[in-house]
């Protein structure tokens, strides 16, 4: 049984920072790409940042230059939030695309809630 874990949400005043963290744990044979998605209540659910076992990542153009990306093993991946909007408000929701063994195939967090509101 597979499971991401993240932690870290909450409330932050317009300009102010967060640090999100997923952890993956279970029968794990190798993780690929990891990433963070974000869903705003009546949007779609968005990627935010994604980066690869060999450390390229890639970000959303809403988010470049405020937020990083960072793994710093192969199980565990963050997010680096800076100079919050409001609009950045959303549930973030960890992904992984995993090997078990058996099978490859992308899991899902139970997701994070973000507020960004004075």
């Amino acid at each position: 049984q597979v499971q991401l874990v993240e932690s870290g949400g909450g409330l932050v005043q317009p300009g102010g920072s967060l640090r999100l963290s997923c952890a993956a744990s279970g029968s794990i044979f190798s993780i690929y790409s990891m990433g963070w998605y974000r869903q705003a209540p009546g949007n779609q659910r968005e990627l935010v940042a994604a980066i690869t076992n060999s450390g390229s990542g890639n970000y959303a153009d809403s988010v470049k230059g405020r937020f990083a990306i960072s793994r710093d093993n192969a199980k565990s991946v963050y997010l680096q939030m800076n100079s919050l909007k409001p609009e950045d408000t959303a549930v973030y929701y960890c992904n992984a695309q995993i090997d078990t063994g058996p099978i490859i195939r992308r899991y899902w967090g139970q997701g994070t809630q973000v507020t960004v509101s004075s």
